[in-house]
């Protein structure tokens, strides 16, 4: 199948797949006489686990070694659980960030009064500079 069809079957844009192919993350495709890259059902499996796995906060290099464990048949699942579980760890980490940037920013929007006083307690935390301050 042509990178087209790829595409629609798979919901990625060919300039994705094209990209994906040279970083390496895709098992090169065969050619066709024509020259034209011919895409069979691997293609379209190692596509479809690159879009899920993006979709739940995989890097591309993390999706490159979830692949490469695909093809193993060797492989342990102990090995795969492993890097679900260290991403489950960098998600966790990063909410916990967010939750705290975003407690912070309650904090000082409560603060301020949001009226038309040059006054901004939000500003001031920020640490706006002297040189900036109007009055």
């Amino acid at each position: 199948m042509n990178i087209s069809e790829v595409s629609q079957r798979t919901g990625v844009s060919p300039k994705n797949i094209r990209f994906y192919e040279q970083r390496g993350l895709l098992t090169p495709p065969e050619r066709a006489d024509n020259g034209y890259r011919a895409y069979v059902e691997t293609h379209v499996a190692e596509i479809l686990m690159i879009k899920r796995a993006r979709l739940i906060g995989f890097s591309l290099d993390e999706c490159q070694s979830l692949l490469a464990l695909s093809r193993d048949p060797h492989r342990s699942s102990a090995d795969v659980k492993q890097h679900a579980l260290d991403k489950l760890a960098q998600i966790d980490s990063k909410i916990a960030e967010l939750e705290a940037m975003r407690t912070t920013l309650s904090a000082l929007t409560q603060q301020c009064p949001g009226d038309a006083s040059p006054q901004c307690p939000i500003l001031t935390a920020l640490g706006e500079s002297p040189c900036n301050k109007h009055g």
